[in-house]
């Protein structure tokens, strides 16, 4: 075994760090239930969660509620400002503190089960009927914190207490994206739409990485931008990907008139299951957050933001190209390919990497795959088949 491969089966291809000489990851990977399930401690207990944007914390507070796969997260502005994550959960049973996805306490966390009451630094106030309860401390009853990071004024959280600074693993990530947005701080929420898709989450991210699949398959997208230009750099744990000019102002996705920076398409990918997307014309930022259900099942959150939230006309025709016609376009390339997954004539294909990495190139997929295979190395599992 070299020492730059991964152990794989004995019929496996080997997947290397070469990305012009390596295979794919066996598909078994997009299929088996054990993966998935050691993804969630690997993956998502271990790496940074996209909440929202900063100006969703508007007041004190304000909070917002998400999902790390199974584990509830609570994230809420105090009343010093700061903005603070902790488990969604009642430190007395475990009852759920808050079961809103978003919305505005005025005092307290009070606990629909017992009345338990936390202030918006975590901490104990009131626990009726234990003033009398031996060796009872409401010092040791706070709640449970996860860690929060600001990047590009959207707010993550990390279950790990121990993991590496979102922004000391993403530098020159900001300042990218507020090249492309300079009034990134004045964006407001515009709405979320939800997609159901029959895929493995890692397929979702493999096809947002290249656009060896754009000419045949978004023809629209392919107007919208020009390709000669289009360029994908990939760093540690994040990618970007960017058109430097809008082939037309008139074309087949949506028109638009020139905005605050000339430019096509500018897109990141933020390791693991993270998206964004700014188009030209009016300040528009979307977030496509991709969670997985199941070894099988995906649901993708899309997130508008655009200035003080509101939309006009040419912000409503960006975001239906996206809706009506980008993600239905994707949407139905991914779900065949889980279903090619399944089939007893595939196993693993080849990186298709050109030496310039052009935009025809998939070096940023094989950046992603090493990614997801480096973490599930950390939990030290075998993934040889039984």
């Amino acid at each position: 075994m070299k020492k730059d491969d991964f152990a794989f089966d004995v019929d496996d291809q080997l997947f290397t760090r070469d990305r012009r000489r390596s295979f794919t990851v066996p598909s078994r990977y997009y299929l088996d239930p054990a993966v998935y399930d050691a993804e969630k401690e690997a993956v998502f207990y271990r790496n940074w969660w996209l909440v929202g944007h900063i100006n969703r914390f508007s007041q004190t507070g304000s909070y917002l509620r998400v999902d790390v796969q199974d584990q509830g997260i609570l994230v809420i502005k105090g009343r010093d400002g700061e903005i603070r994550g902790f488990y969604n959960a009642c430190q007395h049973r475990g009852h759920e503190l808050i079961k809103d996805d978003s919305g505005h306490l005025k005092n307290r966390i009070v606990c629909p089960y017992h009345s338990w009451t936390y202030d918006f630094d975590g901490t104990l106030v009131r626990a009726r009927n234990t003033e009398d309860l031996p060796d009872f401390n409401k010092c040791n009853f706070g709640l449970k914190s996860v860690r929060v990071e600001i990047v590009a004024d959207f707010v993550y959280v990390n279950l790990d207490p121990d993991a590496e600074s979102l922004n000391d693993q993403t530098v020159g990530l900001e300042q990218e994206i507020r090249h492309y947005m300079p009034k990134l701080a004045e964006l407001g929420y515009a709405g979320r739409v939800t997609y159901e898709v029959a895929c493995n989450w890692k397929v979702l991210i493999d096809n947002f990485l290249e656009c060896y699949h754009c000419h045949p398959a978004h023809p629209a997208l392919v107007d919208l931008m020009d390709m000669d230009s289009y360029t994908t750099t990939t760093y540690s744990i994040h990618s970007s990907h960017i058109a430097a000019a809008p082939r037309s102002e008139s074309n087949a996705a949506y028109s638009f008139e020139k905005g605050d920076v000339d430019f096509g398409y500018a897109a990141w990918y933020l390791w693991p299951n993270l998206t964004i997307w700014a188009y030209p014309g009016e300040p528009l930022i979307l977030t496509l957050q991709i969670i997985p259900i199941g070894a099988e099942k995906s649901i993708e959150y899309l997130d508008c933001y655009t200035l003080e939230g509101k939309r006009t006309k040419q912000l409503d025709d960006a975001i239906t190209y996206m809706d009506e016609v980008l993600q239905p376009e994707d949407i139905g390339l991914c779900e065949s390919v889980q279903k090619g997954l399944r089939s007893k004539g595939y196993n693993q294909g080849r990186f298709v990497v050109d030496e310039t990495e052009s935009e025809l190139s998939e070096h940023a997929v094989h950046h992603f795959q090493e990614l997801l295979l480096d973490a599930l190395e950390c939990v030290k599992i075998d993934w040889k088949k039984t």
